[in-house]
């Protein structure tokens, strides 16, 4: 069954996910708020991440484990920096305007259907071919798709403008040329707004690791090859966010620079390469949901150009469907980095081997994951319609990304049950993120803790106060079977183990 993300979106409200920001006063678009159950999500996101990262990263290929330290840098930087990572010159996109809707598209997003006509329909690229129909039924044009040529509007000359319809208007020839609008949002330190203290939010983590590549090799006990690592959010002003919060304007990143001579960079490529996959796989992504594509020539940003290129870890989103969307990007970004800030700083990067003696400029691996992204991929995995169930769908997490990895439920909100449950509760929930769930008939409650994709319920009734044992409910088969009450602990933990296994391929 294909999965219809209205319904995704609908869930993730419903049960405390997600909440577009601003909700009250109608949102604002691109911007979203994450709940009580998806704060949660991502931090278990986060904070694995960060295990298989950091705390415990894996195994190289010399059979020791890589060196990788962690970083906070702050969202705003000097904006010389910016400067020197080529973001103020160089990071923006081609918009076009509507002058009749004054709507504004990226111009490399508008798919054009063109004809032997003077009516050349455009779309966005990511509409289906229903809504394309739909829309040329409504402007009196063949409705067969395949009677057109698809081009993208930054094919086309500019002569060609006045044939194309805007994808909200009914008349041809509204847009504009392509103009270049940076993504970067502006403002301003102090209390004089002027150019001279001008200030940028961070478009990507990744500046603030090589603002401290000095720092971090002088202070700490790393040597060539390491990596640095940060989690923490970026900005972009982009002109059309979509998909919910795939494509947000303010998201957040999981980036590692992996610095390393140049002579071994393919070498590391390929290990990260491995590495990252097997990630996503531990937790929870299906192999076939998958895939590694490598970037074009003409999508080359301008670090990689003259090295490996990029490489994208794809998800098949349901807006995707059948084709993958970015979930982590591995780049190899030359030396670039370290030389632009090198050159504009007047401050020495280069790295000098204490064994050799042999000074150079260090290359970078970069797997650059988005945290929110990774949320999104993990609740369109998890969403599992089963109408044999009340809920009628369940959140199928890997017990270590759930929410809540448990709900205790008292039979009925009598003490006799109320009683138990809120000692079994409190001996838990210093361990384990557990829910007491007092409220509602108990098949009620199920429903709620399957649809939040809670992995395990337990159930306190007459028998518990018989013979100490309780009910567990397991989310996926539905299965009860019966425990002492002093060995949920143990049962939890033995269900959690995959947790320590993270690097390994699920």
């Amino acid at each position: 069954m294909d999965l219809d993300m209205k319904d995704v979106v609908a869930l993730c409200k419903r049960r405390g996910f997600i909440f577009p920001a601003s909700d009250i006063y109608g949102g604002i678009n691109g911007f979203w708020d994450y709940g009580p159950l998806g704060v949660e999500l991502k931090n278990n996101l986060r904070d694995l991440w960060w295990k298989a990262m950091v705390v415990t990263p894996p195994i190289g290929p010399d059979g020791t484990p890589v060196q990788i330290v962690g970083l906070d840098s702050s969202i705003i930087q000097n904006p010389k920096a910016w400067v020197a990572s080529g973001h103020v010159g160089g990071f923006s996109d081609p918009m076009v305007d509507c002058r009749e809707t004054k709507k504004r598209y990226r111009a490399d997003h508008l798919m054009i259907l063109k004809s032997e006509g003077d009516k050349w329909p455009s779309f966005h690229e990511e509409s289906e071919d229903e809504e394309i129909e739909k829309r040329l039924k409504k402007l009196n044009l063949d409705t067969n798709v395949s009677n057109y040529e698809r081009v993208n509007l930054t094919d086309l000359d500019a002569s060609f403008y006045e044939k194309i319809i805007a994808p909200d208007t009914k008349v041809a020839g509204t847009l504009t040329e392509p103009k270049e609008f940076n993504l970067m949002f502006e403002s301003h330190a102090g209390p004089i707004q002027s150019d001279e203290n001008k200030v940028y939010l961070r478009p990507e983590t990744a500046q603030g690791i090589f603002l401290n590549f000095k720092n971090v090799l002088d202070s700490s006990r790393v040597r060539m090859p390491f990596g640095i690592a940060q989690i923490g959010k970026a900005f972009r002003n982009e002109v059309n966010p979509r998909n919910f919060i795939f494509r947000s304007r303010e998201f957040e990143q999981m980036e590692m620079e992996w610095f390393c001579h140049p002579d071994e960079v393919e070498k590391w490529r390929d290990f990260w390469f491995e590495e990252r996959t097997k990630f996503w796989r531990a937790v929870g992504l299906a192999s076939d949901n998958l895939q590694i594509r490598k970037h074009g020539d003409d999508e080359l940003s301008h670090y990689a150009k003259e090295g490996l290129g990029t490489s994208d870890i794809e998800y098949k989103f349901p807006f995707t469907a059948p084709d993958f969307g970015e979930l982590e990007g591995i780049a190899h970004r030359c030396d670039f980095d370290l030389t632009a800030h090198q050159e504009h700083s007047g401050q020495k990067l280069e790295y000098m081997d204490p064994v050799t003696q042999d000074k150079y400029m260090p290359h970078v691996i970069e797997p650059a994951a988005g945290l929110t992204r990774g949320a999104l991929a993990l609740i369109c995995e998890a969403y599992t319609v089963d109408e044999s169930r009340p809920s009628g769908v369940y959140l199928n997490f890997h017990p270590a990304l759930a929410p809540k990895k448990a709900a205790i439920l008292p039979l009925s909100a009598k003490e006799e049950h109320v009683g138990p449950a809120t000692k079994l509760y409190l001996a838990l929930r210093e361990e384990f993120a557990v829910d007491l769930d007092i409220k509602q008939n108990i098949g009620k409650r199920y429903a709620r803790q399957d649809e939040i994709g809670t992995p395990y319920c337990f159930t306190i009734d007459n028998d518990t106060l018989e013979d100490g044992t309780v009910t567990v409910r397991d989310r996926n088969t539905m299965a009860q079977e019966r425990i002492s009450m002093d060995k949920v602990a143990d049962y939890l933990r033995e269900k959690m183990k995959p947790v320590s296994a993270m690097k390994v391929a699920a």
